[in-house]
Formats: C-alpha cells, sequence, structure tokens
C-alpha cells in the first residue's frame, strides 16, 4: 500500500498531512481518499460555472473517462475562464492527470463532452486526435518530468515544438521570440539540454510548448523534481503567461499549497470526481484540505 508522509507540527506533535513534508508517521492514501470522500461537498455544475464567472472558455461536461475498459472519471464537470488558472489537488488516483490526458486526447472518452471556446462560439473537441487539439484548438500539454530531447540543443528543441507548423521557418521565428523573453534560454542556445538544470530543463519544456501559440496550457507537476528556488521560478513564469500573455491553464500540483496559492480556482479530487471547488486562497484556509493536503 502507498503512504503519504505526515510532517511533524512547530510543536513537536504528529499532525496528519498529504504531500507535506517530514516524517513522523504515515497516513496511507486510502486513508486520505477515505477521509476526502468524508468531506466532499457535493459541487453542483451552478458552483463550477459559478467559479469560472459563468464565461467558461475550458467545458468538460458530464464526463465519464479512463484507459481501456477502466473508467477513472465520473460524471465530471470542469470549468475555466479564460486567462483564469485551476489547480487540481488530491490523493493518488483520484483522476487529476486523467482529467489533463482527457483534454488532450490520452484517454478512452466513454461519454461527456469537452468544449473550448468564448461564449456562442465554442468548439467539441472531444473527438479531436491530440496534434488536431494543438494545430487547431490551440491546446498544450507539457509533460510531468524530463521530457526534453537530452542530446539535441536548446535551440533545437524549441524548434521540435513548431513540429505541426506549416514550414520550418515559422518554428524558428517563434524559437527567436521566446530567447529574446528568456534570456537565460538565450545564453544556453547552442548547449545540449542534458546540461541544463532543473529548472532551465523546465523553462525548456515550457517554452517549447509555447511555440505553438496555444491558448491553454496543460501543466503536471510543474514543481516535480526541482529546488525550492527553481520552484519559485517555475511559478512566476506561469503566473507570467497567465497574467500578462493571457493564457488559461489547468494544473496538476502535489505540492499542494503552492499550487493553490497560484491558481484563481482550486478542485480538489477523489475517486474520480470532484469533491470540493472553490478559489484558490479560500481552499488554503479550509481546515479540511488543510490537514489533509497542506500539512496543517
Amino acid at each position: 500500500m502507498m503512504a503519504a508522509e505526515v510532517p511533524k507540527s512547530d510543536h513537536g506533535n504528529s499532525a496528519t498531512g498529504y504531500h507535506a513534508g517530514g516524517t513522523s508517521a504515515v497516513i496511507s492514501v486510502d486513508d486520505v481518499t477515505r477521509q476526502t470522500e468524508a468531506i466532499a461537498q457535493g459541487v453542483t455544475p451552478e458552483q463550477v460555472a459559478s467559479l469560472a464567472q459563468n464565461a467558461p472558455f475550458v467545458t468538460i461536461e458530464d464526463l465519464n473517462a479512463g484507459y481501456g475498459k477502466m473508467e477513472i472519471l465520473h460524471s465530471l464537470n470542469l470549468q475555466v475562464a479564460k486567462k483564469q488558472s485551476l489547480c487540481l489537488i488530491g490523493p493518488n488516483g483520484a483522476g487529476k492527470s486523467t482529467i489533463l490526458h482527457s483534454i488532450f486526447g490520452f484517454t478512452n472518452i466513454f461519454s461527456g463532452r469537452i468544449l473550448v471556446g468564448d461564449g456562442d462560439d465554442k468548439h467539441d473537441i472531444t473527438k479531436l486526435t491530440s496534434s488536431e487539439k494543438l494545430k487547431n484548438a490551440g491546446i498544450a500539454y507539457i509533460l510531468q518530468d524530463k521530457s526534453v530531447f537530452p542530446a539535441m540543443t536548446v535551440e533545437e528543441n524549441l524548434w521540435m515544438g513548431g513540429y505541426l507548423m506549416d514550414k520550418p521557418e515559422q518554428a524558428k521565428e517563434k524559437a527567436e521570440q521566446i530567447f529574446a523573453k528568456y534570456d537565460r534560454l538565450a545564453q544556453r542556445r547552442n548547449h545540449q539540454a542534458q546540461v541544463l538544470s532543473g529548472g532551465e530543463r523546465r523553462l525548456l519544456e515550457i517554452s517549447r510548448a509555447l511555440v505553438m501559440e496555444p491558448e491553454v496550457l496543460l501543466v503536471d507537476e510543474p514543481s516535480i523534481g526541482l529546488e525550492p528556488r527553481f520552484i519559485d521560478m517555475v511559478f512566476e513564469i506561469l503566473d507570467d503567461l497567465q497574467n500578462t500573455d493571457g493564457k488559461t491553464i489547468i494544473m496538476v500540483e502535489q505540492n499542494a499549497k503552492k499550487g493553490l496559492a497560484f491558481a484563481d480556482i482550486g478542485y480538489v479530487l477523489v475517486s474520480g470526481k470532484v469533491a470540493i471547488a472553490g478559489p484558490g486562497e479560500e481552499l488554503l484556509e479550509n481546515p479540511d484540505v488543510g490537514r489533509l493536503f497542506l500539512g496543517g
């Protein structure tokens, strides 16, 4: 059975929590799941719509999806407005990454719809391939870890981000724009990706996703494996992409405290359903969320 670490409090007493720090005891993922189910608030479609300001840009309606014949997501509803950010948290196996996979076309959709667009200009992308979603629907997926091509240079990695563009020159032009935006990458443009630091590799992964000029970024575990200083850097980059460049961001993040502090909206997932939903800052103050996911 997988187990989650439980940190000691500042006073030396054991505290409950999931993915929260140093250990003095453990709480199993199964226990976290049961406790999350016990505090589930019965999130309604109306509440989901309200959190997206009743103006969704990405909409999931009654989605049942999974892998092979196994259903992971059950009648799931999700809405995110344009230029808004959503952070998905929850125990392992809750279905967080499966939501990203479903949006991008990596799962079997048994029923339900996925829509992208403003107002009456919404497009049903449920049955599009991943390539079609990237090229035609403006959705990019930033993988969880180690997705750069290590033997290629930074510049060549960026060019690879434009593999669906009609002409190679378009990818090269976009790469130059990215170098102008991120001097750290410009200084490394002719270096092999394998020599980059963890933070620089994550910046390259994010930047490569930007080559196709997506409107929606699906970000899977942006802080995984990074030193604290690089975690701060990555979230600053994501904040800039949302608030300066107007990207819509849907994120899975095990560092729940960091993810909720960043996001406009937070969903707590359990057993393929939304158990709790609210503004990110509100979930940070929720004592049940704090007890189970924030080490409080």
